[in-house]
């Protein structure tokens, strides 16, 4: 809890110490379809979630700004065998480090590196007309890292809206399912409001 709070601590300080020329602070809020991709198991499904965060841009010049955010991520699986099935939420605080390049009037691409805090880790179901829920978060290593694809719009205004696809380049799995491996994928839809 201590290395969370530390490495939040300085994620907020960094958003507030920004001497760049052009930076806009804000805010968003979107949807999830979430999943963990795996090599060993085919019955996870998409698990339809939300995320919610700060972001600030950093203009650069005028087609190429950095963008660092602070979000909370809820994301996951469902699953499905036989004879149960359940959802494993797995949330997150994530730093996306993003590059956006403007390739029109308001439209830019995105691009960048992630890493993810673990915060909370939950398996939910049913089994046999019975129910589960159980804390998984020990089996679940605490660090994720990915890396973000998009492309967003930005109105004059600050309104602004996009779409991202998060790769998870880490396995998750620290001994829930013996050789099992999870990886984070994750598309997002945003909407977003620059102040």
């Amino acid at each position: 809890m201590k290395k969370l709070l530390f490495f939040t601590a300085i994620v907020l300080f960094g958003f507030t110490y920004v001497s760049a020329q052009d930076c806009n602070f804000g805010a968003k809020v979107g949807v999830n379809i979430a999943t963990l991709n795996s090599d060993n198991f085919d019955s996870f499904d998409n698990r339809t979630s939300f995320h919610l965060g700060f972001v600030a841009e950093i203009g650069i010049t005028e087609t190429f700004s950095f963008q660092p955010e602070l979000v909370y991520s809820s994301q996951g699986s469902g699953y499905s065998e036989d004879d149960f099935e359940g959802t494993v939420k797995l949330n997150y605080l994530n730093v996306p480090l993003i590059a956006k390049i403007y390739v029109a009037e308001g439209f830019s691409l995105e691009a960048g590196p992630q890493i993810g805090l673990l915060l909370s880790a939950t398996d939910e179901g049913e089994f046999d007309g019975g129910s589960y829920d159980e804390d998984i978060k020990e089996f679940i290593k605490g660090l994720d890292i990915g890396v973000n694809l998009g492309v967003g719009y930005k109105l004059e205004s600050g309104l602004n809206f996009g779409a991202r696809y998060n790769l998870g380049l880490v396995d998750v799995n620290d001994d829930y399912e013996e050789g099992g491996t999870y990886k984070n994928g994750v598309i997002q839809a945003y909407l977003g409001f620059f102040f």
